[in-house]
């Protein structure tokens, strides 16, 4: 790829995907700048690393360095971007909002879903030229799901957990994300009853957890977690859904949905935020008014809680039950 193209690694652990995508940038004979116990980059310090200014060109991280980026001092519209940097996202559902705001930074954004249980990305959003001319919104809500089947060493299916069909492709119909094949592990150490639910199905499917829906262009979009899915009256409201129409008011910084107890409806939605800093303000009135003018009533949280952060794993995932 030439001397002149970089790569940054930003990650808290040494896990597949970033193991995977050094032994790539490698091989493609690029520079790599990367997290290390001599010389880390402190979390405040990744921008200046990520910058496309700086002249890394290429880079591989989660959604939460985007939200580092945009927290940093300063209008977004001063941090126009002298090149534009690619960028393999993964590790949880980006909200299309973030993806939007991030993009006008210079980055340009590719989404791959998958997990180490499968050895790195089963599905890659792969992008088309002729979708460069929708609306920025329109856009960065594509480019928020997770895509299509990659080139991998395994395949992959969205099932009915309960028939095992394949789900239509119809952008409705849900089903579960099922992989198999070589590069799948063959099970959880000394864990019998976790490798029988993963693996019950048979056929050599393991079920990832993650509920899913197929769009007629077999674009895969993930719903939610199956644990996470909150039930509210017999309606299955997904978190993922809630949280991205959160994550488009100003004022909104970082979101996450739980289910509620609920003595009636049994669950419904509570929703965690981290406020942005800037003239946006917002209270609960005006999140659940924005949630109820983009969404239907019985997904509207009902109660919202602001905190100064969000608790999360290493691989930037919120950390949804407590310990």
């Amino acid at each position: 790829m030439g001397k002149e193209k970089e790569s940054v690694s930003v990650s808290k652990r040494k896990r597949e995907t970033e193991r995977n995508g050094k032994l790539q940038t490698a091989v493609s004979g690029l520079l790599i700048e990367h997290e290390s116990r001599g010389n880390p980059m402190p979390p405040r310090g990744v921008p200046e690393h990520a910058e496309p200014a700086v002249g890394v060109t290429h880079m591989c991280c989660a959604p939460v360095l985007f939200r580092i980026l945009l927290e940093r001092p300063g209008p977004e519209a001063q941090q126009q971007p002298r090149r534009h940097v690619e960028v393999l996202t993964g590790g949880v559902p980006p909200p299309a909002a973030l993806l939007e705001r991030v993009e006008r930074m210079g980055f340009c954004v590719t989404h791959a879903y998958g997990l180490t249980e499968a050895t790195g990305p089963a599905l890659a959003c792969e992008w088309r030229a002729e979708l460069d001319r929708l609306p920025a919104a329109e856009r960065a809500a594509l480019k928020a799901r997770q895509g299509v089947s990659a080139l991998s060493l395994a395949d992959a299916n969205m099932k009915n957990a309960e028939t095992m069909r394949s789900i239509p492709h119809d952008g409705r119909s849900v089903g579960e994300i099922v992989l198999r094949g070589s590069s799948i592990m063959k099970g959880y150490l000394k864990n019998p009853a976790v490798n029988a639910e993963a693996f019950g199905q048979g056929a050599g499917w393991f079920f990832t957890g993650n509920v899913s829906v197929v769009h007629p262009d077999d674009y895969v979009e993930i719903r939610d977690r199956s644990k996470d899915v909150i039930i509210s009256g017999g309606e299955n409201i997904s978190s993922v859904e809630v949280e991205a129409v959160l994550y488009r008011h100003p004022a909104v910084a970082e979101a996450a949905v739980v289910a509620m107890p609920h003595l009636l409806w049994g669950e419904t939605p509570c929703a965690f935020i981290v406020p942005r800093e800037g003239p946006s303000s917002a209270n609960e009135e005006v999140v659940v008014a924005h949630c109820r003018a983009n969404m239907p009533h019985f997904m509207v949280p009902k109660k919202v809680v602001f905190v100064d952060s969000l608790p999360k794993t290493a691989t930037g995932r919120y950390r949804r039950t407590s310990s």
